[in-house]
């Protein structure tokens, strides 16, 4: 119990930065730097190491899950700068002629092809946790929901917070 406390604090420091990063990704100054985000991909990958405690035998599956969880993090950024891009497009515009000139259409398609995306990075992310998983003990399957949890817990947070900003 004293290494899921030890591991889940980590998160919440590690995953502190990550949030704060998310809702600045499309803001001038406070801009988080590419090397502060992957700084912060190691930090969760390590976190998440750790709190399995993985045996020698079971660490041969890390590494395909290690690139998967890098992979999907650099897409999502590719796509936080894809939108910051088209925000900083339509800075000079007045708030009215911005909504005017939306193309739902466009709006559409975009979110499609990121949705395809995300599900493309999380099915492989899906694969290449499938056979460490099955070699996992109870214990360590244990952590692992735990983790779980407190991350998707803190990211429905971001998202909520996010959404609140927009209004």
């Amino acid at each position: 119990m004293k290494g899921i406390a030890i591991g889940l604090a980590a998160l919440f420091v590690a995953a502190s930065p990550v949030a704060h990063a998310q809702n600045t990704a499309g803001g001038g100054a406070d801009r988080i730097s590419q090397a502060d985000l992957d700084a912060l991909t190691d930090a969760r990958i390590n976190i998440v190491k750790a709190t399995l405690q993985l045996t020698p035998d079971q660490e041969r599956y890390w590494p395909a899950i290690e690139n998967a969880i890098r992979q999907r993090a650099k897409d999502r950024q590719e796509r936080l700068q894809g939108v910051a891009q088209r925000t900083e497009g339509r800075a000079g515009a007045g708030p009215v002629e911005t909504l005017q000139n939306r193309n739902p259409v466009e709006f559409m398609q975009r979110r499609a092809e990121n949705m395809t995306q995300r599900a493309a990075d999380l099915k492989k992310l899906a694969d290449a946790w499938q056979p460490l998983y099955q070699t996992l003990t109870p214990d360590q399957k244990r952590r692992m929901g735990a983790l779980t949890i407190v991350v998707l817990r803190d990211a429905r947070n971001g998202v909520e917070g996010r959404r609140m900003q927009n209004y």
